[in-house]
């Protein structure tokens, strides 16, 4: 149709002649409303923006000399975080002489690797950055078919109930920290 028909037509109709595709060849135009249709497309884009899901870095912190029990606590905090979709930064502070010992910031770094392994992927390795050495994970995807699979969260299985802390003997504790100090496992903390 020629332009000037169009626009002869949109006056007649009482509306607007909008070009919806000028790159096309010939252009695309169409005879709409054109408050009605600025008004779709913020519609449309609100809506977009609506779904769109924001991931925040969520940080645990640890110190070379973090015990078993603080350790568990933030594993879950991080177990937590990531299961909703979540990164998860995690850093050791080193103080003083505990520069020297980066080692053991490290096997905490590789511990949680580990025991984050199943539902999360590491996305920046373990380094150093001043005095901290940190490495973040980030969710593992999920495949459309494994999401079909599975459960639905309701359904899922009940909790772990909590490990109870087992202490060993009085009489045996000498003999099984010879062993260890025989075996060379001795941990410096």
């Amino acid at each position: 149709m020629d332009t000037r028909d169009a626009i002869a037509e949109a006056r007649r109709r009482g509306l607007d002649l909008v070009e919806i595709a000028p790159n096309a060849q010939p252009p695309v135009a169409k005879i709409i409303d054109y408050g009605k249709f600025l008004y779709e497309q913020k519609k449309k884009a609100h809506e977009a923006k609506k779904k769109q899901v924001t991931v925040q870095v969520k940080e645990i912190k640890f110190r070379p000399g973090t015990d078993d029990h603080d350790y568990d606590y933030r594993m879950e905090h991080a177990r937590q975080w990531l299961g909703e979709g979540d990164k998860v930064r995690a850093a050791i502070a080193f103080r003083g002489r505990e520069m020297t010992h980066r080692e053991l910031g490290a096997k905490i770094l590789k511990k949680l690797t580990v025991d984050l392994g199943d539902i999360a992927d590491v996305e920046v390795y373990p380094k150093m950055e001043g005095y901290q050495m940190f490495t973040i994970f980030v969710p593992k995807k999920v495949s459309p078919e494994a999401k079909k699979k599975a459960p639905k969260p309701e359904a899922a299985a009940p909790a772990p109930e909590k490990r109870e802390r087992t202490e060993r003997p009085k009489a045996e504790a000498p003999e099984a920290d010879a062993a260890k100090a025989e075996s060379g496992d001795d941990d410096i903390f």
